[in-house]
């Protein structure tokens, strides 16, 4: 087996278990974490089948935009207290652990990109990539744009209900 093939497996590996524990987290803030490393493996994924602009849009908008405003919206909702098992260092092995791994193969990566000529993806160069989009799927784009303004409306609305009865217990 070579070097590519056990990155790309390594890679899958990281992205199911990341996907799977951020699924099944109780704690938002927890999953979010899960889900960064989900997405900057993907990414790695994505750069390892020699796709670099479909790399960079992922660790771009999702990893950052996107969660970024997920965590935002949770800091908006208000600390959420953790229970006494669920707030020492062991809680951030897992996502310490599968970053050090995606970080690993991301490495390797670069090390071996000058060896590998033949990648299996075409390059998409980003004007041909957002005429596709635009051009045939722009419903869909501007439907994704209505559903974060949806949420994010939607975490304000809970945020302000949850600060005027914050003030109608404690009056100035």
């Amino acid at each position: 087996m070579s070097l590519p093939q056990i990155l790309f497996y390594l890679l899958g590996a990281v992205i199911l278990a990341a996907t799977l524990l951020a699924v099944t987290r109780r704690q938002p803030v927890h999953a979010v974490i899960y889900l960064v490393v989900s997405f900057f493996a993907t990414a790695l994924l994505f750069a390892l089948l020699g796709a670099p602009l479909p790399a960079v849009l992922q660790v771009m908008i999702p990893a950052g935009a996107v969660m970024a405003l997920f965590l935002f919206i949770l800091m908006l909702l208000g600390r959420v207290e953790l229970p006494a098992d669920e707030s020492g260092v062991r809680v951030w092995m897992g996502p310490a652990v599968l970053a050090l791994i995606a970080a690993m193969a991301g490495l390797s990566l670069l090390l071996l990109h000058g060896q590998t000529p033949n990648l299996p993806m075409a390059k998409a160069q980003p004007a041909e990539l957002g005429r596709f989009v635009y051009q045939n799927y722009w419903p869909a784009v501007e439907a994704v744009s209505l559903l974060f303004f949806v949420a994010l409306a939607g975490a304000l609305f809970l945020v302000k209900d949850s600060a005027s009865a914050q003030d109608e217990e404690h009056p100035l």
